[in-house]
């Protein structure tokens, strides 16, 4: 018999028991769906997490001061260093950024370094808005990602010649002068805050706009107020609040941006043995550590790797589940079929093309609820995807495997009925009541 007959006879029987042909591909659907669906959601979480990860920096280094401390073989921890405040002598500072650019050549991009200066209510007669003013260098500007929405941002120039010019953002704007201010007209004006004895007033060149899923990723918290007491950075030239402060340029911390063609994590390593050896061997009480994202991402990815790889195995039980439901309906199909079978075989149908026609209806019914399975999977997963606030498309991947997962169940739980029909003696077929 033609495979073509066996797939038009397979469809006829399929027609003629609707409702079991329902309840057997029940079973597939369920399982295709669900794996589809959690594939689908997993992949969207997983590639909403690594964007979030890699928009902060999977080349940024950050280095910090930490107490003395020695790690014996078994991973403890012990403290090496005279317990005491920090001094001057303690900090990072510029002379040190200028060693590392010489050490370190190409292997350093740049080197983001900032300054708090003060937080408060900057005022414009009875409208305020609360604001936070840091200093930052032209490197740790860019790690900000900002869009700038009107005006510019600030500039080397800007930097060099210690203008006292700042960028602000909208929400500061819309508090000071309106919901529908003109950003533009803003410019020039100037951003005034009192805090304690000291007065600070800039400049504004630029209005940047405010996000709160990047002041989240980037700080790893939430905004500290709303709406109207919504606190806000404004963005001041490095230089300009290290003479605020009367610093001699100490930093406790900075980052450390790798050259593209580096290892991150290696170079983390490189650089703390650099400042160790150079700066702080004759420091007793702290010495320099960084960290890196880079290790972070890889473990990341991996976890939500094995994570989803969890759960869709969890999901693959239902599609064995449903693998066997084929089975069973199958089997119960051939005693229903017993005289249709002596039958064909007293016509002359051999042992071969009997056990075809029903691993084919076996396949046809898979191959249909895994389709269907399929579809109904994909609308779910994009739908929850959705919900939870991430964009998610099926990966072809996963629906090319579900389908060759349908057709490969139902070669393979089709089999045993079919070797079960095509060894029916035909003259106790025919007898069978």
């Amino acid at each position: 018999m033609l495979l073509s007959e066996n797939i038009k006879m397979a469809i006829h029987q399929l027609k003629a028991n609707k409702l079991r042909t329902f309840l057997t591909m029940l079973g597939i659907i369920i399982g295709i769906a669900s794996v589809i669906a959690i594939i689908t959601v997993g992949d969207a979480m997983t590639k909403s997490v690594m964007n979030s990860l890699n928009s902060m920096g999977t080349n940024n280094i950050e280095f910090y001061l930490t107490s003395k401390s020695t790690t014996d073989k078994d991973g403890n921890v012990e403290t090496t260093g005279v317990e005491r405040d920090m001094k001057d002598s303690d900090y990072f500072t510029d002379k040190m950024m200028t060693s590392l650019k010489d050490s370190f050549g190409d292997r350093i991009e740049g080197i983001s370094l900032s300054a708090e200066l003060a937080n408060g209510k900057a005022t414009q007669g009875q409208k305020y808005a609360r604001i936070a003013i840091k200093g930052l260098n032209s490197y740790a500007l860019t790690q900000k990602k900002l869009t700038i929405l009107a005006g510019a941002p600030i500039s080397d120039r800007d930097q060099n010649a210690s203008s006292k010019v700042a960028l602000v953002s909208d929400r500061y704007v819309q508090n000071m002068y309106g919901q529908n201010a003109d950003l533009k007209n803003v410019l020039a004006k100037h951003v005034e805050l009192v805090s304690g004895s000291s007065y600070y007033s800039y400049t504004i060149i630029g209005v940047y706009k405010y996000s709160e899923d990047q002041n989240k990723m980037m700080t790893g918290e939430a905004s500290n107020g709303s709406g109207k007491n919504l606190q806000t950075d404004c963005y001041i030239p490095l230089s300009v609040a290290q003479q605020a402060l009367h610093s001699d340029a100490l930093y406790g911390d900075f980052t450390v941006i790798a050259g593209t063609t580096d290892d991150a994590s290696q170079l983390k390593d490189d650089i703390s043995k650099y400042l160790n050896q150079h700066f702080y061997e004759n420091n007793d009480a702290y010495m320099a550590d960084g960290y890196s994202m880079q290790a972070d991402i890889k473990q990341s990815s991996e976890m939500m790797g094995t994570l989803k790889l969890a759960i869709s195995a969890i999901a693959a039980i239902s599609l064995l589940v449903g693998g066997i439901g084929v089975m069973n309906i199958m089997v119960v199909s051939i005693t229903e079929r017993t005289r249709e079978i002596g039958t064909r075989k007293a016509l002359g149908a051999t042992n071969r093309s009997i056990k075809m026609q029903f691993i084919i209806e076996a396949l046809v019914i898979c191959l249909i609820g895994g389709i269907i399975g399929m579809i109904l999977g994909s609308v779910i997963g994009m739908a929850i995807s959705k919900m939870i606030g991430f964009a998610a498309i099926p990966s072809i991947s996963s629906v090319v495997i579900s389908l060759l997962f349908s057709m490969g169940f139902g070669v393979f739980f089709g089999y045993y009925p079919a070797s079960k029909a095509a060894k029916m003696n035909p003259i106790d077929a025919l007898r069978y009541e």
